[in-house]
């Protein structure tokens, strides 16, 4: 790879080198051989910079940052010929004209194609997802995600953050999916399987749970060989249907996650979360704790290639209706699923996910499961296929099954962010 600026400011500082170097009173015949001699000295070094330089970079694109502390040397030595020492140490900010004013634009889509389920439509363009990030000034960033589904905008999430306070504290203001277990926070298009599990489907909703509101990130003031610890709690409209049967009160969550090193390549989180809610139209009191795990393996410089991963979380729902009876109603309902992931290699990655959840409506309690295992190619960062096949039972011990081929595709900077 060829660094046309590191270049550009070595032949500069060595052409005024050359210029201011040469007797302003030489002999035209003499002065054209030192030229020439300087230039051919001149030529080599630049050469043997620029066969080193490469090296590094290459060693650095591999994983190799062994070589970084003599690339930086480099770069020192380049500014200080072209007569600027600050520029060695100085933040490096693309020059981007007056596109520096504009949002970086993504736009995802998913087309899915399903055989076996007469209730699903042969042929679907699940959702189109254009995503807008920038940073407004030093202090804080925004992000906004407009879903096209069904010929309807649907804004999905819409947030400003801080992400520099004191103490590494963020704060979150807008619209933004909330933090409970670990999937919910994640887009669709990121997921390992096409869908949600089926827990967050029933209990928050097919999109899963997102409303606006104000959230607090902060990572605990201790670690080390007991963990690292992040605690959220988020202060939200409580209008989800499943919870709140749309109401219009505040809801609070919060959720506390903690993390493991257990080797070079294996680490381990778990997070214990809660939601509390109510609406007053109907005596709705809403009550989740959830419980999510993860354990991953990915050895260092392989991790693109190389992964292995146990995911699992469940929810306890309780709701209570303070109705007279007979429309009374206080129950508590669990779900869960058990997600395995394992990453082949660059291009192939296999998973298969276990759900099992209890209804949250009123009355005899049933539930319902399913299984769904998944084959997906990684075509390029920007498109992957995937091939899944479902197996469920639903409340009424109906079973259904399906097969899907799935195609997403970015363009933009952020491809399948998980969030």
């Amino acid at each position: 790879m060829k660094l046309p600026l590191r270049t550009a400011t070595i032949v500069a500082a060595a052409l005024l080198f050359w210029n201011g170097a040469l007797p302003a009173q030489a002999p035209a015949d003499s002065a054209l051989r030192r030229q020439q001699r300087t230039l051919d000295s001149l030529t080599q070094a630049l050469r043997m910079l620029q066969a080193r330089i490469d090296s590094l970079t290459r060693a650095r694109s591999a994983g190799d940052t062994s070589g970084t502390d003599e690339l930086a040397a480099l770069r020192a030595a380049a500014a200080a010929a072209s007569g600027d020492s600050a520029a060695a140490t100085r933040p490096q900010q693309a020059r981007l004209g007056q596109n520096a004013l504009n949002p970086e634009l993504t736009v995802t889509g998913d087309v899915r194609s399903h055989w076996g389920d007469p209730q699903l439509n042969p042929y679907e363009l699940r959702e189109v997802e254009i995503g807008f990030q920038s940073a407004l000034d030093p202090y804080s960033s925004a992000k906004v995600f407009a879903a096209l589904e069904d010929g309807e905008v649907d804004v999905e999430e819409a947030y400003l953050y801080y992400a520099a306070l004191p103490g590494h504290v963020r704060v979150d203001a807008g619209k933004f999916r909330q933090t409970i277990g670990e999937l919910n926070r994640w887009h669709l298009h990121a997921l390992p399987e096409d869908e949600y599990p089926l827990v967050i489907r029933r209990y928050a909703g097919e999109e899963g749970l997102a409303a606006p509101g104000v959230s607090l990130f902060a990572p605990l003031p201790f670690s080390g060989p007991a963990g690292s610890y992040e605690l959220t709690v988020q202060s939200t409209l409580g209008d989800n249907d499943m919870l709140f049967a749309g109401g219009h009160q505040v809801a609070v969550n919060a959720q506390l996650t903690g993390f493991w090193q257990l080797s070079r390549a294996t680490f381990a989180q778990l997070s214990l979360g809660g939601l509390y809610g109510t609406n007053g139209d109907t005596s709705l009191t809403t009550t989740l704790g959830t419980v999510a795990a993860r354990v991953s393996w990915r050895p260092p410089n392989r991790s693109a290639s190389k992964e292995f991963t146990v995911r699992g979380e469940l929810w306890a729902l309780r709701r209570a209706f303070d109705l007279a009876p007979p429309d009374d109603f206080d129950a508590t309902r669990l779900g869960g699923y058990a997600d395995v992931l394992w990453r082949l290699d660059r291009r192939w990655v296999a998973s298969i996910r276990g759900d099992y959840v209890q209804s949250p409506d009123p009355g005899p309690l049933a539930y319902e499961w399913a299984v769904t295992p998944t084959l997906t190619w990684w075509q390029s960062e920007f498109v992957y296929l995937r091939a899944l096949y479902e197996h469920a039972r639903d409340v009424t011990n109906a079973t259904r099954d399906r097969f899907t081929i799935q195609a997403v595709f970015a363009m933009g900077p952020h491809k399948h962010e998980s969030y």
